[in-house]
């Protein structure tokens, strides 16, 4: 853990737009700078650089960040070795370890916690003095050794993916672990799923054993879980670390943090079912391969691969449960995409998945398999009339009511016409029909050529954490009671909310008067996009913005908003029932 005083005074003394110009080069655009996104696909540049703030924002793929978060992103380095790379080129020495946890910053690529967590230190060492353990008992073992060697692993590939091996005894971590029956060392292998504890609490024992294990990397290089795959026939043939306050299936793909430099030179990225694919995969120069861990592809993990690629290919076995999966896949995958991005499906040979086909043929059969992977428009009519008599009207009716729940989920504008374009000639029905039962008020090719809809006045608790994000100091003019009085529940509440008791809790930052962007300290915060997204609306704002009356018109605002509140709610009772006091209210509200 690197001291978070030396992350704020190295974000405070260096430019983002020079730290970012010497890899991408930036223009002057009025008060910030431009260039096209380095993390997606585009010919108009969407990707600013706010040299006020210290942040950048793509409005193409929404990537956003700081200096750090940039070289993460683009060059692939952990959080310390970007630290280390900044601070080189500003000539600081980067101090030596800070003892207490709750002055260190870090991130765990989450979205748990609130920025500045005590116990994430601590977690993470756990899991690299496991990692550690398993690889050093991976050579120790004749058996594992054995078992890779005969799937065609070379010891290169092996350590590049820092793989190991759990013994089959039932508490091999004592071994790494001295206080490993203390009730503290205990509670932090409890929390990252490295030991299971029966439930009268007397026994406790490891929950990988006898298995090939694979760390499982944050975006941030951080190893977050483990993926354990059994070496004898035995279910289940692969184990995954239990969703922890570091680790969530949902959200992590295995490889990525290694892969992304190869996915933005191949300009695709492959997603496969198994660590083993991947890295076979690997180990043949298919580096741009990445696994989801033991669930279905969710939206979140095509959202994070499209901040990555314009394009998608999911390599599937040919098999019942291959299909089932891609399927999923497709789903899921409908409500993200947007137009210039494609999605595409490889199904392999029945009996051969990525990890065996490589391993036959070789790197150059399999990228010319890739080639001949399946559009989503195609796959997605082909499996739904598999089976789907088109020659009958019911069939027809029926393809039409199959498509119709996948379509409205569609919001790509140009996808969604070609495939009505495509259902009408399939079902004989025309556009109109379709539009109108499938409940399409008006088609895209319409609404491309409305005018854009006005942009719906923002609420003020969007308006205060705008202001606060660009200048934390309003903190201290904040009137709570205003904030107490209300009794929605909203993610724009819950985000204010939390934002408040973040600088409540940091008036060092708040006094500090930074230029820097405070979102340095909520990566792991639940509200981090929405957080993200009011930040990048500061890329339109200059010197000559009133702060003061921004701030006055959100409070002004908000009183509004409960002066109303109010008034319904005392003249939704009965004139009768009102007490002397609430006529009084009521009728001071009405006057102001």
């Amino acid at each position: 853990m690197i001291p978070q005083p030396f992350i704020h005074d190295l974000l405070n003394r260096l430019d983002i737009v020079d730290a970012i110009d010497r890899h991408v080069p930036l223009k002057k655009a009025g008060a910030n700078y431009v260039a096209c996104c380095p993390f997606h696909s585009e010919k108009t540049p969407s990707f600013t650089v706010s040299q006020s703030k210290q942040f950048y924002h793509c409005f193409g793929c929404g990537a956003h960040g700081n200096a750090i978060s940039f070289l993460i992103e683009y060059n692939g380095l952990s959080f310390v070795e970007a630290v280390n790379d900044l601070a080189a080129s500003m000539g600081m020495p980067v101090p030596e370890q800070q003892p207490e946890p709750d002055n260190s910053y870090h991130s765990s690529d989450d979205a748990h916690g609130g920025g500045l967590e005590a116990s994430s230190q601590d977690l993470f060492e756990v899991m690299k003095t496991a990692t550690r353990f398993y690889r050093e008992q991976l050579k120790a073992s004749e058996k594992a050794i054995a078992y890779l060697k005969k799937r065609g692993l070379s010891g290169e590939t092996a350590a590049r993916f820092a793989i190991g091996y759990a013994p089959a005894d039932w508490q091999n971590l004592e071994a790494v672990f001295t206080d490993y029956k203390s009730e503290a060392t205990q509670s932090l292998l409890v929390n990252v799923g490295l030991i299971v504890v029966s439930e009268d609490g007397e026994k406790q024992y490891d929950r990988f054993r006898d298995r090939i294990m694979f760390p499982i990397l944050s975006q941030k290089g951080l190893i977050v879980g483990f993926g354990g795959r059994v070496i004898e026939p035995e279910e289940p043939k692969y184990l995954n670390s239990p969703e922890t306050k570091l680790f969530e299936k949902g959200r992590e793909l295995y490889n990525l943090f290694s892969a992304r430099r190869a996915i933005r030179d191949a300009g695709c990225v492959v997603v496969v079912e198994g660590y083993m694919d991947v890295v076979a995969l690997s180990q043949h120069g298919v580096d741009y391969a990445v696994a989801a861990l033991g669930t279905a592809t969710t939206p979140f993990h095509i959202q994070k691969l499209l901040r990555q690629t314009d394009r998608i290919i999911f390599c599937f076995d040919g098999d019942k449960a291959g299909k089932k999966a891609a399927w999923r896949a497709l789903e899921n995958s409908l409500s993200q995409l947007v137009d210039g991005k494609s999605l595409s499906f490889l199904f392999l040979p029945e009996g051969e998945d990525p990890d065996s086909y490589v391993n036959k043929f070789g790197k150059q059969a399999f990228e010319q398999q890739l080639k001949q992977a399946m559009p989503l428009s195609e796959f997605l009519f082909k499996a739904l009339t598999q089976e789907t008599n088109l020659q009958s009207s019911e069939g027809c009716a029926k393809l039409v009511r199959d498509v119709k729940p996948l379509l409205q989920q569609v919001k790509a504008p140009a996808l969604a016409l070609m495939l009505l374009k495509r259902l009408s000639q399939l079902s004989g029905m025309s556009q109109e029909e379709l539009e109108e039962l499938l409940q399409i008020k008006r088609s895209s090719r319409q609404r491309t050529r409305e005018t854009a809809p006005r942009k719906a006045p923002v609420t003020p608790y969007h308006w205060l954490i705008l202001i606060l994000l660009y200048s934390p100091g309003y903190i201290g003019k904040l009137d709570r009671n205003l904030l107490a009085a209300c009794d929605e529940h909203t993610e724009e509440i819950a985000a204010l909310e939390s934002l408040i008791d973040f600088l409540d809790a940091h008036p060092s930052l708040v006094e500090s008067e930074t230029t820097a962007s405070i979102l340095i300290y909520l990566q792991d915060s639940p509200y981090r996009t929405l957080l993200e997204s009011v930040e990048s609306e500061t890329l339109e704002w200059d010197e000559s913005i009133d702060l003061e009356a921004e701030f006055s018109g959100a409070l002004m605002k908000l009183q509004e908003l409960q002066r109303k509140k109010q008034m319904t709610e005392l003249q939704n009772k009965s004139l009768s029932m009102l007490t002397d006091e609430e006529k009084q209210e009521l009728k001071r509200l009405a006057m102001l």
